[in-house]
């Protein structure tokens, strides 16, 4: 049986990864079998990375919320919840922006909409005595 030596098909596999290696420092960017291994582990970073930004993003976002909601006399715990008893639906992202925004007022709006439904629910007296 003839040997098959891949010919074209082998000089694209290996370009590719080349390619995805360029800008790789060192021997990384134009060894196939080190570009090979710094492309994986990249690609892994990568992945994994996709998700912890997610994680990253809302995390900043409550400390946004928070720091803002502390400014005018909320926790972001009672905040939150004072808008959930309203039946607000604005996601964290979007308060964060309300909340770091220059003009400062809709954000207030919010706030006092937040502390009415939880002073009609009757929780904030439960919380405070």
């Amino acid at each position: 049986m003839p040997r098959a030596k891949r010919g074209n098909k082998r000089v694209q596999k290996r370009k590719k990864v080349l390619k995805l290696s360029s800008g790789f420092f060192g021997t990384k960017s134009n060894a196939y079998r080190m570009a090979k291994q710094a492309v994986d582990r990249a690609g892994k970073f990568a992945t994994r990375d996709r998700r912890q930004k997610k994680r990253q993003f809302r995390s900043l976002w409550i400390v946004r919320i928070n720091a803002a909601a502390h400014q005018h006399g909320l926790s972001y715990n009672r905040f939150v919840q004072g808008l959930k008893l309203a039946g607000c639906e604005l996601d964290r992202k979007v308060l964060a922006q309300l909340a770091a925004a220059e003009d400062g007022k809709p954000f207030a709006g919010l706030v006092d909409l937040a502390k009415q439904a939880l002073e009609k629910s009757g929780q904030s007296a439960a919380a405070s005595g």
